[in-house]
């Protein structure tokens, strides 16, 4: 084998290096590579949920938003599980007991993740609750 024949070898820390190429703002559903579910949320909670992103990043110590961007999480989370799931099944119309077990079930689900959610993001520092934010933000857009 020539030297000119054999590829050139990319270490793993060269193709990390590597500039990535910038995405388009908003790929439309037809151009876009990934796949996702779209949950749709009231005016509300889409207000409640810029008004809380926005006190947390403009402030000068974020930190002192943490419960309040842990309880605008749990209550998305919860919004996106009652469209996904429970607002679904009530479409299909299981029968009261079916209905009701789902409910119930669902309850104690969101209360258990509530509580993780509110502990992980209370120990959560500025620059890390700026990545959160920034989260939040591109699954809104």
């Amino acid at each position: 084998m020539t030297a000119s024949s054999k590829k050139p070898s990319t270490s793993v820390a060269a193709k990390r290096a590597a500039p990535k190429l910038l995405k388009k703002e908003k790929p439309t559903v037809e151009e876009s590579p990934e796949h996702f579910v779209r949950v749709v949320f009231s005016q509300a909670m889409n207000n409640k949920a810029l008004a809380v992103l926005a006190r947390v990043e403009n402030s000068p110590d974020p930190v002192q938003h943490r419960d309040e961007l842990a309880n605008l999480v749990v209550e998305l989370t919860n919004a996106g599980m009652d469209y996904c799931f429970i607002a679904q099944l009530r479409l299909a119309n299981p029968g009261f007991i079916t209905q009701q077990s789902a409910n119930l079930g669902m309850a104690g689900a969101l209360k258990v993740l509530g509580s993780v959610l509110n502990s992980i993001i209370g120990r959560m520092d500025k620059a890390q609750l700026l990545s959160v934010c920034g989260s939040i933000r591109h699954l809104m857009h």
